[in-house]
């Protein structure tokens, strides 16, 4: 089994890679046709190899290290290209490649009227190849070199279409941002090197269990890797980017900023699960940090009237999920939560995609409604994902995100707490979007005439819906009768801590977890009863911007005025002292020495330019004047 993981792991980034090198080099040569084909092929090829991967994993779960080359040898320092293959990275390559196709092959339908679509798919491919280095890794080096990559494909991606301001601002600010918490993986990386003398996972884990609980490196270490984490997953204070990176096209959104590049922080944690088993402190900054963005970012998303920014905040909101379960240790089920987001937030984008191509580009929901009836694959699929979103059974997100609560519970009734009040909202404003889109009359005026999406739209809609609907059959608690099957997929990995991460059964009983359940599943029916009461039976619709809206709303709808603050004191501050470096000190001092410099080198040349008379015999004086000092200075 590991020689068939030697033999084909190397091939998993290289066909996406293949792609991109393909069509970036034909652009113009290649039809839009064969480009979607090359792309989306390469796409179906690491698929498939990931598929055999997966199916040939050892039986015990142990990793395998797949050697491609040497890479950097500087004195005592060697870094070897290598990948890491086990239960984790497997599942991440899964949902990279698996959605990834999915939504590739809607790219094609979507993208198809754009000019620019063959070097859309060039930076789809490249983005992929470096999400699956990054999550390949065999070390925070080579982890680091896809982070940086996945960073600049988001920039690329975001502001693809770069004749609108608007949209080159969007992806600044997302590179800026994403910068911040590079910085902190880079000097985590840097003080992982000094501590353990490599940045090879297999080496800094077995050194770090000679570490004990709650040291002050590790803690260092840990904090600063999550610093990264937060950039990269969209946390508080880290998270303004993301909204606003539904400038690019759907998409972009599904595949960025529901399955892969956003998730980067999750896995960052999860493998460094030894080093965060080492440092509590660590483990409830984490934890608290992802219960605060999960309330915050939802509160935000039920005043919002774009139909992507809805869920941007939710994707903010559900990723804070993901960090609340990595806080409270239980590492597999935030990645069974990854992995039902994948499905079900990626259906979601893709469908709110459809409607947004159905209406010629209208984005905003108070202009829609009674889209069911006229888009009705679009309305089933997105139904599903709602449900699966909001945590009704038996769709996935119910599992997931029922495994993550009952861990909080277990671990901090606060976490808990927040957890669940996220879980109501998240209910109440993903079917405040749902009544708003499909149910009512349609509110788009008589020039608008909305139509379903094309087959090569809607089949990967088709597809996702059946993952988010049963996707979450993986992790049935065993009270239920299930198997958490994930869970013991990935205990292997999370075995190597020095500390047992506890599962939702050791941390508490049966019976109090069926009650939990049970609480969680009756508030979201009650909240989503009231988004029906408000919006589907009595038809609100949302007021325009130009009227007054109550205090409190008015607060939601401006999202707490975070990047009206972050410009007062951060942005406006730094261009002012910008400003004055430039114009004093860069123009009257830097520029005034460099002009003086070049102004006294005309001078001394135009002085010395009279030396150059012509004349020969001038020259022989010259000359023997100069031989003539020489030998004096030498006698004396």
């Amino acid at each position: 089994m590991k020689d068939i993981i030697q033999q084909t792991a190397g091939l998993i980034p290289l066909f996406p890679l293949i792609g991109f090198v393909i069509i970036a080099l034909l652009n113009k040569r290649l039809s839009k046709g064969l480009t979607g084909l090359i792309a989306c092929g390469a796409l179906l090829a690491s698929f498939v190899v990931a598929l055999i991967i997966f199916f040939n994993l050892p039986a015990d779960g142990s990793a395998t290290e797949v050697h491609i080359a040497d890479w950097i040898t500087a004195g005592t320092f060697k870094a070897s290209f290598n990948f890491l293959i086990d239960p984790l990275s497997s599942i991440f390559l899964l949902i990279i490649t698996g959605v990834g196709f999915l939504i590739h092959v809607y790219s094609v339908g979507y993208m198809h009227d754009d000019e620019n679509q063959n070097i859309f798919f060039a930076y789809l491919n490249l983005f992929i190849f470096f999400m699956l280095m990054l999550v390949m890794g065999s070390s925070y080096l080579l982890m680091f070199v896809g982070w940086e990559g996945v960073g600049l494909c988001s920039y690329l991606l975001i502001g693809f279409w770069f004749k609108n301001k608007s949209y080159n601002d969007a992806a600044k600010k997302a590179f800026i941002m994403n910068r911040i918490g590079d910085l902190g993986f880079l000097i985590g990386m840097l003080l992982i090197f000094k501590t353990f003398g490599s940045t090879d996972y297999k080496t800094v884990f077995s050194h770090a269990n000679g570490f004990f609980s709650g040291d002050a490196v590790i803690t260092t270490i840990t904090l600063l890797l999550f610093v990264g984490a937060m950039g990269k997953s969209a946390q508080i204070p880290l998270y303004t980017w993301l909204p606003d990176a539904m400038a690019g096209p759907t998409p972009v959104s599904a595949l960025i900023h529901a399955a892969t590049m956003v998730t980067a922080g999750i896995y960052m944690v999860a493998r460094s699960g030894v080093l965060y088993a080492l440092a509590p402190t660590s483990m409830f900054v984490v934890g608290l940090t992802g219960a605060i963005t999960l309330v915050f970012a939802a509160t935000i998303a039920l005043t919002q009237n774009d139909i992507k920014k809805v869920l941007a905040y939710s994707t903010v909101s559900q990723l804070g999920y993901m960090f609340l379960a990595l806080g409270v240790g239980a590492f597999s089920s935030s990645v069974f939560h990854v992995m039902t987001h994948a499905f079900f937030k990626a259906l979601l984008f893709l469908g709110a995609g459809s409607v947004i191509h159905g209406l010629g580009g209208e984005q905003d929901i108070r202009k829609m409604g009674g889209l069911k009836s006229k888009m009705p694959i679009t309305w089933i699929t997105f139904l599903i994902g709602t449900l699966a979103i909001a945590g009704i059974p038996p769709f996935s997100g119910f599992f997931s995100k029922d495994d993550i609560l009952a861990h909080a519970y277990a671990s901090n009734k606060l976490f808990w707490f927040l957890g669940l009040v996220g879980a109501m909202m998240t209910a109440f404003y993903m079917f405040r979007l749902y009544f708003l889109v499909f149910m009512g009359s349609f509110r788009g005026g008589d020039k608008v005439h909305a139509h379903e999406s094309p087959k090569i739209m809607t089949v990967p809609l088709m597809v996702l819906a059946v993952l988010s609907a049963i996707g979450g059959f993986v992790g049935i608690p065993t009270f239920l009768g299930g198997s958490n099957r994930i869970d013991e997929f990935l205990e292997p990995v999370f075995s190597a801590s020095p500390i047992k991460m506890f599962s939702a059964e050791t941390g508490s009983s049966s019976v109090s977890e069926i009650s939990l359940m049970i609480v969680a599943v009756i508030a979201a029916v009650l909240f989503i009863s009231w988004a029906y009461m408000k919006y589907s039976k009595n038809k609100e619709v949302p007021v325009p911007e130009s009227q007054k809206l109550p205090a409190v709303q008015n607060l939601l709808y401006h999202k707490y005025y975070v990047d009206e603050i972050y410009s007062a004191v951060i942005t406006k501050p730094l261009d002012r002292i910008s400003g004055f470096l430039e114009s004093i000190v860069e123009s009257r001092f830097i520029d005034s020495i460099v002009n003086k410099t070049g102004t006294f080198v005309n001078w001394a040349g135009g002085l010395l330019r009279q030396l150059q008379t012509g004349n020969v015999d001038f020259y022989i004086f010259v000359m023997v004047v100069g031989v003539v000092l020489m030998i004096f200075f030498k006698m004396m």
